[in-house]
Order: structure tokens, then sequence, then C-alpha cells
């Protein structure tokens, strides 16, 4: 099912129209494992209206690798392809046999090309500039391995400096589970996205006629179940010796987020522990996330920094199914009433908040609000932790907000704590002066507000954000 990806596909369409500095492109597209990076590229190919050929390198020899790639170039099979020595002899056939016709070429998994042979780039390099450069060729070279893809676009890189452009594919936004799941409540839609996030393969992977309580214990949990697999196999794939990482991982999904809690916790020493969240980040696998509130001069050597997994179904993996991994196999009905016991309260810290955090994004972005805010994110400290957080310093406007994620309306006592109690402590915190900002609220609620939370709301002009609103709403 393809789904969205309407920016991506008219990025796509832009470079196969560029006239300058030629038709020929050499285009980067990376992205994690299952994001669907190969459906992506597919589908404007078929679309384009240009001939095209794609081949997805395998891990086996250069020289395998080679034949494999210009059979698919001749549509014939491998054994009637011929062999070469080199890429430098395959990139001058290749080069011949497409000649100055228009052809897309896609290069599915090249971190296994250049895993086989470290000159390999060397060569596409040689052969972008002797052959492609003034061809009316686009070359498309995409890959999984994040961390190893980014090094491309470095200047030790041998392509650096000839690539025309690259794109980074990110999930699915939250707006578009509706799509796979048509049938579905809006409260099932965030359970969803605080499960699987947009990960297209995972959303594949779920039944859309059976509801999400069903998908969880019969699709989820089932025996054998990709999803059960999943996290172990995406970190063998990138890492040599995952057993450290795994611990991290483990770590950071059980709910220590400080880098001395996740030292002390994973026994992992805190000279080596910076290493290794370093290539989390790269990556892609663990985020370093800051208040909100910290001025824009001191982000970059703060240390009030925590680290939380980025990708959702690694929190919900860490927290629900790898605490008891072995009774996946003898007890489901234990780990699924303990996912059960838990759920509500993961969706609202985890879903619920980021899904308020990115409605105040686009309403600040679509000029809905009193200001667009320079920083949205969240706040914490000692004393005081705030959901949600909006400011900008230029203007002295600080929006703070509270996200419920309750089967019960918010009420007038969650409105109070906000507005009386927790407001100095942020004020202090920031050591601003109340009567030199203005201070703005937003409320967020799973089942709306009793009457006495709107009428206290509506005395200072909050916003009240119900679910059906969030979802509507959502970019």
């Amino acid at each position: 099912m393809f789904v969205n990806r309407v920016q991506e596909l008219r990025y796509l369409n832009d470079i196969l129209n560029r006239e300058k500095p030629g038709k020929a492109q050499l285009v980067l597209i990376y992205g994690r494992r299952r994001v669907g990076k190969t459906v992506l590229i597919r589908r404007w190919a078929e679309k384009s209206g240009v001939p095209y050929t794609y081949w997805a390198a395998e891990k086996t020899t250069s020289a395998m690798q080679r034949r494999q790639l210009y059979a698919r170039l001749l549509d014939v099979k491998e054994s009637q392809a011929p062999n070469f020595d080199s890429w430098g002899e395959l990139w001058e056939s290749a080069s011949e046999l497409l000649g100055n016709k228009r052809h897309i070429l896609l290069i599915d998994e090249i971190t296994y090309i250049a895993d086989a042979d470290p000159g390999a780039l060397s060569s596409l390099q040689h052969a972008w500039d002797q052959y492609f450069k003034d061809s009316n060729t686009a070359i498309v070279i995409s890959g999984s391995h994040v961390q190893t893809m980014e090094t491309f676009l470095t200047r030790q890189s041998p392509i650096f400096g000839r690539l025309t452009g690259q794109w980074h594919l990110e999930p699915l936004p939250f707006s578009s589970l509706r799509e796979f799941f048509p049938r579905w409540s809006p409260a099932e839609l965030v359970n969803l996205y605080a499960t699987v996030g947009g990960v297209p393969a995972y959303l594949e992977w779920l039944n859309p006629d059976r509801s999400y309580i069903d998908n969880l214990n019969d699709v989820l949990l089932s025996p054998g179940s990709m999803f059960l697999a999943e996290p172990r196999f995406l970190l063998y794939d990138e890492v040599r010796e995952p057993r450290t990482y795994l611990t991290i991982l483990k770590t950071i999904g059980s709910g220590k987020h400080a880098f001395g809690d996740i030292s002390d916790r994973s026994l992992v020493s805190t000279s080596n522990l910076t290493s290794y969240l370093k290539n989390l980040e790269e990556m892609r696998m663990v985020e370093r996330k800051l208040p909100a509130t910290i001025k824009p001069a001191m982000r970059s050597h703060s240390r009030l920094g925590r680290y939380y997994l980025s990708d959702p179904y690694f929190r919900f993996y860490f927290r629900f199914l790898d605490p008891l991994r072995e009774d996946l196999e003898h007890d489901r009905e234990r780990v699924f009433r303990f996912i059960q016991q838990g759920l509500n309260s993961f969706v609202g810290s985890t879903a619920f908040e980021e899904l308020s955090r990115q409605w105040l994004l686009h309403q600040s972005n679509q000029g809905k609000l009193v200001v667009k805010f320079e920083q949205i994110g969240q706040h914490w400290s000692r004393k005081v932790q705030i959901d949600v957080v909006g400011i900008n310093w230029d203007h002295k406007v600080l929006l703070l907000g509270e996200s419920k994620w309750e089967k019960k309306p918010l009420s007038v006592k969650v409105v109070k704590q906000l507005l009386i109690d927790k407001t100095p402590l942020v004020l202090r915190d920031l050591n601003i002066d109340q009567g030199e900002w203005r201070i703005r609220y937003a409320f967020f609620s799973r089942n709306g507000f009793t009457p006495a939370a709107e009428k206290m709301a509506a005395k200072h002009k909050a916003h009240l954000v119900s679910l059906d609103q969030l979802v509507s709403e959502a970019p």
C-alpha cells in the first residue's frame, strides 16, 4: 500500500526535470529499514514515464554484484551476463550500454557494495566524472544503514561534491495512519502511533479489519511474529558487537534517560557510554533532547540533555515485551495483561504528548497562535516538568501546556495546578519576570474537559484541544 509521500515524489520529479547543471543526476536516498525507500523509488520510476532499471545489491562478492547489476541492465539471466574484473570496467560498459538515452538507474542497498569493496565508491566517482555527468542518466543510490549512508555526505566520501541531491526518508506522519486503518477510532489511532509509529511495513503487518486490541494480541504477540524479532534484527544489522548497544537500549527503554542513570543501570562506564550513545544517535535509534526553555546560545553545551529511544516501536518493545521476553513463548496472556495494565500511561507519556507538541508546532507554523514559537518541546528541572512548551525569546512569549490521556474529562484541578503551582516554578527556572512576558496556556485531553475546567481555562484564554480536534488537525 502506497500512502502519502507527496513531498518526496515532488522532489524526485523535480530532479528529473532539472536542466542545470545538466539532466544527469546522482541522488542519495536513505532511511531506516522498513521505512519504504524501495517502494518510493520504484513507484516514482514507474510513474515517471522514463525507462528504468532497479537492482538491489546483496551481501555477496564484488564480482557477483557487478555481474548481477549488469544482468539487470541487459534484462537477462545472471548466467548470461559477462564478468567484470573491476567496478571501473562495469561502469564503462554500463555507460556504453545506456548511451545518451534517458534512463533511471536505481541501485538499492549501496552499503553492501561498499562493504564488499571499499574502493567501489571511488570507482563510482570516477565513472560519474568520466561517463555519466554529461549523460541523460539519473542514478539514484539508496541504503538503510543510516550511519554509513550519512558518511557518504561528508568530505571524506569519494562521492562528496558529486551528489546532485539527497533525501532522508522519515516514517509517515500520524495523519497517514487513517489511510491504513479507516475504521479505527481516534483513540485507537493514537494507541497505534504509540506502538509502531509511522513505519509503513509495521502498519502493513497489522490487520485493518481487526481492532487495535485484537491486533495487539493476535498479530503483534503471535508466535513467530516479525514484530518480536525486529529490534534485534535492526540492531544486529547495524553493528558488529550489539550486546552493549542492546543493554543501553534496554536501559533507556526502562525509563532511565539521564546520562548518569543510564551508566549506573547499564554498567557501562561514563567514558565509554559517550561513544555508544553517539553511535546510537547517528543510527537514529536514540535522540538527545533538551528542555525547550534553554536559550539558543546555551543549547550546545547544556548538561540537561536526556536520552530517549527515537523509534516508537522500540519504545513499546523495551517497555513491555523485552522485560517478559521469556514469557512470550509459553505465557502470552501474562504479557498481554502486562501491556493492558500499563498501556494508557505509556501512550499518554509518549504518543499523546508528542502529538500535542506536533499540534502546537503546526499551529505555530500556520500563524494561528499569538506568535511563531522559536522552540517547541518540554520543560524539566528538579522542581517541575511541563508536557508542552513553546517559547519565543524575542517577543517574550511563553506557552505552557498539559497533556492528559485519561478516560475521564480533564478536571479543573489540572488547570489550577498548571496556572497556580507550576507556572511560578517554570518562571523561576528561567529567571524571567512574569510582568515582562506574555504567558499562554494549552490543555490537551483525550476525553474533553469538565465545565469548571472550561470556565477557568476561558478566563486565561487557554487553548482547549480535544482528541478529535488533535486528530483532525494533525499535519
